[in-house]
């Protein structure tokens, strides 16, 4: 008899346990806090778009206004000086002369419209009167080059100024004639100022018809 009461018992609690493995309610998954649900949705940024690399050098995008590439400045404008040499005859350009006046024809001051101003010089063989005249005429030729190359002949004013400001003695210092100094005071010495300047005035210089150096 106590044997059947103890297995009715046993009996009983099983299934107790049995019902109430039945009845309890199915725990449901955490749900995610409003906030973290926020932060899971946000895009992770492209790598294009991030401000910082693993390397700590900034990524910002080309396409944000404030890293836009800046405006290159125009070059700026700045007064042109040039020397232009005559070959031994003392009247015709050189070819390295021509070159020099193509660059110059380039420069931003040119190109904007800045006066021009030609000095014509000579060396000091021959009459200061035919001195003076082929200076004027060394001034014209390079003043006919430049007009040839688009240079509005208004923009220039033409000095003569003869062998008055040599740059190198004519002579050397026992007083024999040198030939190699000569051929540098023969020139035209070209001054390109800023549009806004004023061109230079009442210094041109009223020579006779040009005549050949003796």
């Amino acid at each position: 008899m106590k044997e059947t009461t103890f297995w009715s018992r046993l009996a009983l609690v099983a299934l107790c346990v049995a019902v109430a493995a039945c009845t309890a309610p199915t725990r449901q998954p955490e749900q995610p806090a409003d906030n973290d649900t926020a932060v899971a949705n946000v895009p992770a940024a492209a790598p294009e778009e991030a401000d910082i690399n693993a390397d700590g050098a900034s990524t910002r995008s080309i396409l944000r206004p404030e890293v836009s590439a800046p405006t290159p400045e125009p070059p700026a404008l700045e007064p042109v000086d040039a020397t232009i040499a005559f070959d031994r005859s003392g009247l015709t350009l050189t070819d390295a002369s021509r070159e020099l006046l193509d660059e110059l024809v380039d420069r931003p001051a040119v190109k904007a419209g800045g006066p021009i101003v030609l000095r014509g010089h000579s060396d000091t063989r021959g009459s200061d009167r035919a001195n003076l005249a082929t200076s004027r005429k060394r001034a014209e030729i390079v003043a006919t080059y430049l007009k040839q190359k688009g240079i509005a002949a208004d923009r220039m004013t033409i000095i003569a100024l003869g062998e008055t400001t040599p740059i190198v003695p004519n002579a050397r210092p026992d007083g024999s004639d040198d030939p190699a100094a000569r051929e540098k005071n023969r020139r035209v010495e070209i001054h390109v100022d800023l549009p806004a300047a004023a061109t230079p005035a009442d210094d041109r210089t009223s020579v006779a018809p040009a005549a050949t150096e003796q």
